[in-house]
């Protein structure tokens, strides 16, 4: 993996962690960020090694959403230099979402607007409870659109109305209650909430929470005839796949599964 401007990326054992690194402006982002973030998540989609992959900030924020610099320069944009920014946003947020492995948030500080957007994008959130949370694009003259997929997807349609239309700023608290964020803790209790959601997620197949994202991604958008066929298909694949067998096998013969002893 290449050094970064913008982030910071490690591995270690089979935990990817990318961290958003310009504290000093609340690790907003821009067009650099973006690039590298969309570099490093397609790495990591390719990787065999990263299982799980944590997503955070360095310093007090999360990410405070787009860099004023950046947007000072898009006042004097024209629609297809705005059209090949929003897609830089766009491709980050659909290469995080569909990554292979699970993904989590890892909400050190708060997260506002596409910071939002980001932690949507992962499969479970986990924020210190002094995080705030906004989408305050409408105070702006803007919208959320290329963030909007993944946190309707999260907080469902009534709740994102609220957000959206008001760009109100929430605490962590009511983040949970809107389903923005799936666990609040004190920050000094963020990497032990964060640690026992990895110990969860390195007992299970590989293999399985690839296909159970594949699931959750495809299932909504089809019928009940199409699921009927579509949802048998993929657990009769699995049962003869390597990873099924290996993992029915040391379930009847009282054992941890081959995946257990690689986990860190």
């Amino acid at each position: 993996m290449k050094d970064y401007k913008t982030i910071l990326y490690s591995l270690e054992g089979r935990i990817a962690t990318v961290t958003l690194n310009r504290p000093d402006i609340h690790n907003a982002f821009n067009d650099t960020m973006l690039s590298e973030l969309i570099d490093a998540f397609k790495k990591i989609g390719k990787d065999q090694n990263a299982r799980v992959v944590i997503l955070t900030g360095n310093g007090k924020s999360f990410c405070a959403g787009a860099d004023l610099n950046w947007m000072k320069k898009m006042i004097n944009y024209t629609y297809e230099e705005n059209i090949e920014d929003s897609n830089l946003v766009s491709e980050c947020m659909y290469t995080l979402y569909t990554l292979p492995q699970a993904t989590i948030a890892r909400v050190n500080g708060s997260a506002i607007g596409g910071g939002m957007g980001l932690v949507a994008g992962c499969d479970i959130a986990i924020a210190q409870q002094n995080a705030k949370f906004s989408l305050s694009e409408v105070k702006l003259g803007l919208v959320p659109a290329c963030i909007s997929p993944y946190v309707i997807k999260r907080a469902g349609e009534s709740r994102c109305r609220e957000l959206f239309l008001t760009g109100k700023r929430i605490t962590a608290e009511e983040a949970l209650n809107f389903g923005l964020v799936d666990r609040v803790v004190p920050l000094e209790k963020l990497n032990e909430a964060v640690d026992e959601v990895v110990r969860l997620l390195l007992t299970s197949g590989p293999n399985a929470i690839a296909t159970c994202k594949e699931l959750l991604q495809k299932v909504p958008g089809l019928t009940l005839d199409e699921a009927k066929t579509y949802t048998a298909q993929v657990i009769a694949s699995l049962r003869i796949s390597d990873e099924g067998q290996e993992g029915m096998n040391a379930f009847l013969q009282k054992r941890k599964p081959k995946w257990h002893e690689d986990s860190r």
